[in-house]
């Protein structure tokens, strides 16, 4: 990042203190912690309906079963940094809280050009006694092995690590794992643990290319002003959302039978790369689906369903996990609650060393830094001030309480 001209030991311990405040305001009103729910980030692989690009018309909705659970629990869309591609940002940014915008773009990505220069990352497993991260495929790309010991997770399941993954059934075809096997092995985690737990799940079914790999591709005819080439891989693609909207179905139902608060943070990282007619620079090419559902357990113990957030960033989803499971926040959480309630969502794939930022209010405007409230600049400014201090900086932070759940 480029230099924060202001930036000082002082201002930072201020900040601190600001929001440990604003902490112990929400705290009055949250009865649970973090540390005691079974939190599941899943991010599922090129996930976005292509019924909601307008070049695009399906025969068939692929992601049913999903869009009604979006109906009915914290849900909308996630802004992705990435097109067809940058997997590993998104997950860089739902675990630390911080938007990759704010780095250089000579910055591609996080994972191998960031945190191998951070003495050290905070993230969101950290608040939790046991931790695992599960990515049924090769565990190398994107350094995930480094990264992860160095985020605190006790344990990484791929292919061909010491923790085995069990369960290892593909669907015709296809040479990837299939999403409901990703599932499987993450319920055996869930079960063999009983206490509260982080699991960062990373699926691969839905990975390029797509090719005739199922039997169902017939059903999701795609029509438009596109060549015979791209309706083939859009049909074939979304035939296997198809496959992982029975898989999160029956997943969602199996945890519900599961007497532990369990919560589900499921996104899209980014669209896949197979539309020709899409603007890589438009709004509705960066915008997969999320949503957010604890299962009955965590609902009669104080879990709740927010009302529909249309759009988050994926900064959001710790503010929101915190929300929706009725747990206590940090300072560091405190300021993320505040940004996602107050600040219009930051365009993530605005790269300019965090100048100039801009941002897409509730209707889906462009909002730029200029037409913020004082309110929201100070907000903004405050986060690029923590990002700075941890990556770049001196990280006095990790000298205050500002990462601590009182």
């Amino acid at each position: 990042m480029k230099k924060e001209t202001d930036y000082s030991k002082k201002k930072v311990d201020k900040l601190a203190r600001k929001y440990s405040k604003l902490a112990n305001e929400i705290n009055v009103t949250r009865d649970n912690n973090l540390s005691t729910q079974t939190i599941i980030f899943n991010l599922s692989e090129s996930l976005a309906n292509p019924n909601r690009l307008k070049e695009v018309e399906l025969s068939h909705n692929p992601l049913s079963y999903i869009d009604s659970v979006k109906g009915n629990t914290t849900s909308g869309l996630m802004i992705s940094s990435g097109l067809g591609g940058g997997t590993a940002n998104m997950e860089y940014m739902t675990l630390t809280g911080l938007p990759v915008s704010n780095f250089s773009p000579t910055i591609a990505t996080a994972y191998t050009q960031v945190v191998p220069e951070s003495e050290r990352t905070l993230t969101i497993n950290e608040y939790f006694k046991k931790s695992t991260a599960i990515h049924p495929y090769n565990g190398s790309f994107y350094s995930r092995k480094a990264v992860y010991q160095k985020f605190g997770f006790q344990r990484f399941m791929y292919l061909g690590s010491k923790y085995k993954i069990k369960h290892k059934i593909k669907i015709g075809t296809n040479p990837y794992l299939s999403d409901e096997m990703a599932y499987q092995n993450t319920l055996d985690v869930i079960n063999n643990y009983k206490d509260g737990q982080f699991i960062n799940l990373v699926t691969m079914q839905n990975h390029l290319p797509y090719s005739d790999y199922y039997d169902n591709s017939s059903d999701y005819q795609a029509s438009g002003d596109m060549d015979d080439g791209e309706k083939y891989n859009i049909s074939n693609y979304s035939a296997g959302l198809s496959y992982t909207d029975k898989a999160v179905q029956k997943f969602i139902e199996q945890i519900d039978k599961i007497n532990k608060p369990i919560t589900l943070v499921f996104y899209g990282d980014h669209l896949p790369g197979i539309y020709s007619n899409v603007d890589e620079n438009s709004l509705e090419a960066r915008e997969t689906d999320y949503f957010i559902y604890s299962n009955k357990y965590a609902r009669l113990h104080g879990a709740k369903n927010l009302k529909h957030v249309k759009y988050v960033s994926p900064i959001d989803f710790i503010a929101l996990t915190a929300e929706q499971t009725n747990s206590k926040v940090s300072p560091y959480y405190a300021l993320l609650t505040e940004i996602q309630k107050e600040l219009p969502t930051i365009k993530v794939y605005a790269y300019n060393n965090g100048k100039k930022p801009v941002f897409v209010d509730k209707k889906g405007k462009t909002v730029k830094y200029e037409q913020l409230t004082k309110k929201q600049k100070q907000l903004y400014n405050d986060l690029k001030l923590v990002q700075y201090d941890l990556t770049t900086g001196n990280q006095y932070l990790y000298r205050t309480k500002f990462f601590e759940i009182g």
